[in-house]
């Protein structure tokens, strides 16, 4: 079947939407590197659940709803803020140590997998944006005319592209060369990542849109 050029703007918008620097992106990057690539594949796994929970909720209708209660999204924007200020304070406390010393034990894997998944999770559901990037691609999807393939091809479409980007970053950057060179940066980039988070998370808990 033939894509149409409202599905090509959907994925096109929402793979630059995606692949493009941020939270979530410099999350993965640095958790590859510093963790290995199981850790860094579960975090983004994670983040792939967040987005497509919304998009359920979204092809359900119910995230039209919640975008029309002003006070719920800004609950929502503010937690979300709170916890990248707290990614931004390990960050940061990362940074400050002069040697790299694990939170949890390296025997551990299954408890770390499930620590990154769960940080993936939060990190996207307290992200609001996704919540009104869903709604404008759902008036596409649910529009009067629109086919009824139209739907689970837009989630198919963009779970997919999730999974190629958050997915390829984990693997990317969890590459020996990567690994070594996080050696050499770590403190850095934790630095980075602090001020990452930190910036992503006033914009959130201060935001008035």
């Amino acid at each position: 079947m033939a894509l149409s050029h409202e599905l090509i703007l959907i994925y096109t918008t929402y793979f630059v939407a995606t692949a493009s620097p941020g939270p979530s992106n410099m999350a993965i990057m640095g958790t590859a590197m510093k963790q290995g690539r199981g850790a860094a594949l579960a975090l983004a796994s994670g983040v792939i659940g967040g987005s497509m929970m919304w998009a359920l909720l979204a092809a359900c209708g119910v995230l039209t709803v919640l975008a029309t209660f002003a006070q719920l999204l800004i609950v929502l924007k503010i937690g979300g803020g709170l916890y990248l200020l707290w990614l931004a304070y390990k960050a940061g406390k990362s940074a400050l140590r002069k040697s790299d010393v694990g939170e949890l034990a390296p025997g551990n894997e299954k408890a770390r997998f499930g620590t990154m998944f769960r940080q993936g999770i939060l990190m996207h559901v307290g992200n609001p944006k996704a919540i009104l990037t869903w709604v404008a691609i759902m008036s596409v999807a649910l529009k009067p005319g629109a086919a009824a393939s139209t739907l689970p091809m837009i989630i198919a479409g963009c779970a997919a592209i999730c999974v190629l980007v958050f997915g390829g970053y984990a693997l990317l950057f969890s590459t020996a060369v990567m690994a070594a060179f996080y050696r050499r940066i770590r403190r850095g980039l934790d630095a980075l990542l602090a001020c990452c988070f930190t910036v992503a998370g006033l914009k959130l808990v201060f935001s008035r849109s």
